[in-house]
């Protein structure tokens, strides 16, 4: 129990600290721009190009893994997309963005440096898998929506090339995909170039946790809609849940593989969905409360994922 409150409690104590910040200290939100700029095109990119760099290109190829992780959060997504049009009755772009909510976890954050402080470097490989696979499907699923459900306000074959040309030019991908020709080609980078890349992704956890927590802070949030408290359900009870049990039938996997993707499921909604929400000024207030929620939800559920695997309850074959 000390052990994984060990591992927890730092993570969850970086994101207080930034949301304290946040709420104390009056500085415009356009301060945290480089900041973010610093985490997605540098020192995140630095974090899984030396991941997968350093991974034998032979491991990377594990479609079943794939398959099972890929599959947990298209199922996630769906019930929230299903569960707030059907139950919650919201419209169908409204629905379609809470959907992002609901299986989109904040792997890019905190994913990384949680996995790889529980599980040591056997987690960088399926680290880099779930992030890749899920954002491939996340950001391409998610603007879809949001033209089809615009009216007719956007032509859909234009819009289907934008999206492709984002995620073939998103940073995170981009770092991925050279970090495995890297691996393929068995090229060794420089000593040099490769401990600057040590310390940009020496940074990449800390920093990103601190803007969490001063992102939440500086949300808005004055009411709580009533259909996010199911969605944090779906997120991070049903979510994981269902990614066991696809892990079990789509197995066996090594176990540190499946734990780490079980950590991974198991994440608050990501800080994106409230990006997203405002960029196609939808649900915006109840994205905003469902970050925050799930946040602190999350300080529980994925505290006793952690000690549950740590102990041997969740066991993996």
């Amino acid at each position: 129990m000390i052990d994984v409150l060990n591992l927890a409690l730092p993570y969850f104590g970086l994101i207080f600290i930034g949301f304290i910040c946040g709420k104390l200290k009056s500085l415009p939100e356009s301060g945290l721009a480089w900041m973010n700029f610093f985490l997605l095109y540098i020192s995140l990119p630095a974090l899984f190009f030396r991941i997968l760099a350093k991974t034998p290109f032979e491991e990377l190829n594990n479609l079943p893994f794939i398959l099972a992780t890929t599959l947990g959060t298209i199922s996630a997504f769906m019930l929230a997309l299903l569960g707030t049009r059907l139950i919650a009755r919201l419209p169908w772009r409204d629905s379609s963005m809470a959907a992002l909510g609901g299986g989109y976890g904040n792997i890019g954050y905190m994913g990384p440096g949680l996995a790889l402080a529980m599980f040591g470097s056997q987690a960088n490989v399926p680290v880099a898998l779930v992030f890749c696979f899920d954002t491939i499907f996340l950001f391409s699923v998610t603007p879809l929506l949001m033209v089809v459900t615009d009216g007719g306000k956007r032509p859909l074959l234009p819009t289907i090339g934008l999206i492709i040309r984002h995620i073939l030019l998103h940073p995170l991908i981009v770092a991925s995909c050279c970090g495995a020709l890297v691996a393929a080609f068995h090229i060794e980078p420089p000593v040099a170039i490769d401990t600057m890349l040590l310390f940009l992704q020496s940074a990449a956890a800390p920093v990103a946790l601190f803007v969490l927590g001063v992102t939440v802070a500086l949300r808005p949030f004055t009411r709580m809609p009533w259909e996010v408290p199911g969605l944090i359900m779906v997120k991070l009870v049903l979510h994981p849940l269902i990614l066991f049990g696809l892990l079990l039938a789509l197995g066996p996997f090594p176990p540190e593989w499946a734990a780490t993707a079980l950590l991974l499921g198991s994440l608050p909604p990501a800080l994106n969905v409230f990006v997203l929400a405002r960029q196609y000024d939808t649900w915006v207030e109840a994205s905003s409360a469902a970050v925050l929620l799930g946040t602190l939800a999350s300080v529980v559920t994925l505290t006793a994922v952690m000690l549950l695997i740590r102990n041997g309850t969740i066991v993996f074959p």
